[in-house]
């Protein structure tokens, strides 16, 4: 017998080994569930409900509410689409290429090379309601990598294939829902009857899936349009297409052939070349006289690179013969014991009134009038706003850059005409894929980034990081995201083969994560989704680069 302690409730119960997840939580009846539980963390490592304990555990049941919940309900849905695609449409191809207006994206080709027509789409839906009404279970298969290579290379699944080939794995699970193959990283649920919200339906040139709200379960997320977000992920996508890098097996066979340099080379010039263009639309718009452009707005979220890439554009604003000044909203941040804060005390840094709006504005109104103004500078260490001497003023050929989180927010420049704005969005869209059917969380890039960041600075632990990770993102939905697509244009800080270069630095800051910590089951994770990718060392990231800014040597000063 073994000894299990439900996490949710404290209790611990005797089990006959090789008991699984499913069999533990019907025997805890008491549990109270608002949702249905989808999947489980044992000793804090994401598991799905099939799993079987052999030895001592903790075992903490989570619905969809919780990240790696919603994670293995999304991929399980995904999943029971590609199965109603090659039901209904053999040989078709699907590839779930990114999240967009709070579903995914779907990119997706009949037998003749034609798009989903309207009753295409509503044909799809049917079969995944027939799938999920008949409660088709999920099978998880272990086998050694050769031979599920083979059965994906069988199948004509070569991204599959290419993925597991340079993984350096010797066993690998895969999926079967039915007669239908599929590769996912993570758990799913134990069967398509758990999968009860979800919707399907045409989208751009292709379709978009539905998902539950991860506030209100029994609701999907409320649809939203992004069509400049969109076209940056298509851009991004096409320029993959074009380099033959569409997933994470192609860029390490790449890599395996001696190209990781080439391939740095190129995602660096197609960024710098997006930089040329802003600050050459920028110049354009400054000698504009109906709408001449004096302050630059620069936002996005954590670890997107704001801060370098002000930087940049800085510089080829001077190559097109303007003089920038800048600044960050940061600066302006309220003394720490003004701070707005959580309901459990925490500091709320992400909060718009966590900066002095009304003195900023002030101060850009004086500085657009041709006045010299004194610009503060926030300490963090005492967490006061101070005056050192700083002193700005806009003149002939002059322009101001402002970067922050909350950059595009109207409450910092309601009282500043638009016509002297020019809004700049940076984003952090990774549009390679780990293969046609697992995108990889545009989240995940920012998180590892902040991780090595923090920890670089000797700011924060991994630890430490992930336990604030949840605020920061909720933030980020409340303060950032709403005013993205109404910036002038969209700028991807995102490169390729960066999971690549994270890998080596990240490695031994998770691994520090201890195992008897909540955070471990995100340690873990990010632990196991970068061991996909063949490492690369950094030195051929130029001392310029957005990257620069996260793994150090960056020539800048920040």
């Amino acid at each position: 017998m073994i000894q299990i302690r439900c996490k949710n409730n404290g209790i611990t119960k005797s089990f006959n080994e090789g008991v699984s997840l499913l069999e533990v939580f019907q025997a805890f009846p008491e549990l109270e569930f608002p949702y249905p539980a989808v999947s489980a963390k044992v000793n804090n490592s994401s598991q799905g409900l099939k799993f079987r304990v052999w030895q001592n555990r903790d075992v903490e049941f989570v619905d969809v509410r919780d990240n790696s919940g919603f994670r293995a309900y999304v991929r399980s849905l995904c999943f029971v689409l590609y199965k109603a695609t090659q039901d209904v449409f053999p040989d078709s191809r699907l590839y779930m290429e990114h999240p967009i207006s709070r579903g995914y994206f779907c990119n997706f080709k009949k037998a003749d090379g034609q798009p989903a027509s309207e009753e295409d789409v509503r044909r799809i839906e049917e079969r995944m309601r027939d799938i999920v009404n008949q409660d088709m279970p999920f099978h998880r298969i272990e086998s050694v990598t050769e031979e599920a290579v083979r059965i994906f290379r069988d199948r004509g699944l070569s991204d599959k294939a290419r993925l597991l080939e340079t993984s350096g794995q010797i066993y690998a699970d895969y999926y079967t829902l039915g007669d239908t193959v599929d590769y996912y990283y993570g758990a799913l649920v134990p069967s398509a009857g758990y999968l009860q919200v979800f919707g399907i339906e045409k989208y751009q040139q292709g379709m978009l899936l539905r998902v539950p709200d991860r506030h209100n379960p029994t609701q999907l997320a409320p649809l939203e349009q992004q069509p400049k977000t969109f076209e940056v992920f298509a851009e991004a996508v096409r320029w993959n297409v074009i380099m033959g890098l569409q997933n994470v097996g192609a860029v390490n066979q790449s890599c395996l052939k001696g190209d990781a340099s080439k391939l740095i080379q190129v995602s660096e010039a197609l960024q710098e070349k997006k930089i040329v263009q802003i600050a050459e639309d920028i110049n354009e718009r400054y000698h504009d006289q109906e709408r001449p452009v004096r302050l630059v707005l620069i936002t996005g979220p954590s670890s997107s690179g704001k801060t370098t890439f002000c930087k940049r554009l800085s510089i080829q604003l001077m190559a097109c013969g303007l003089k920038p000044i800048s600044f960050s909203t940061d600066d302006y941040f309220v003394n720490r014991e003004d701070t707005p804060k959580f309901p459990d005390g925490r500091y709320d840094f992400e909060n718009i009134k966590a900066v002095d709006s009304a003195t900023m504005e002030r101060d850009l109104k004086a500085l657009l009038d041709g006045k010299r103004v004194e610009i503060p500078e926030y300490n963090f260490t005492t967490g006061k706003r101070e005056y050192n001497g700083k002193r700005l003023q806009l003149g002939e050929g002059k322009i101001l850059l402002i970067e922050g989180i909350h950059a595009l927010n109207p409450m910092l420049t309601a009282q500043i005409s638009d016509e002297f704005k020019y809004k700049v969005y940076i984003s952090t869209l990774t549009a390679i894929s780990l293969d046609d059917h697992n995108w990889i969380p545009t989240r995940d890039n920012r998180l590892l980034r902040r991780i090595i960041r923090d920890y670089n600075k000797g700011a924060f632990t991994a630890r430490e990081t992930i336990a604030q990770w949840p605020s920061v993102c909720e933030g980020e939905e409340k303060w950032i995201y709403p005013y993205q697509e109404n910036a002038d244009v969209m700028f991807n800080s995102a490169l390729n083969i960066e999971f690549a270069v994270l890998r080596l630095h990240a490695e031994p800051i998770l691994s520090a994560v201890p195992k008897n910590c909540p955070e471990y089951s995100e340690a873990h994770r990010l632990m196991k989704f970068i061991h996909y990718f063949i490492p690369v060392p950094d030195k051929e990231i130029p001392p310029t680069s957005i990257m620069r800014e996260f793994v150090g040597g960056s020539s800048f000063k920040y």
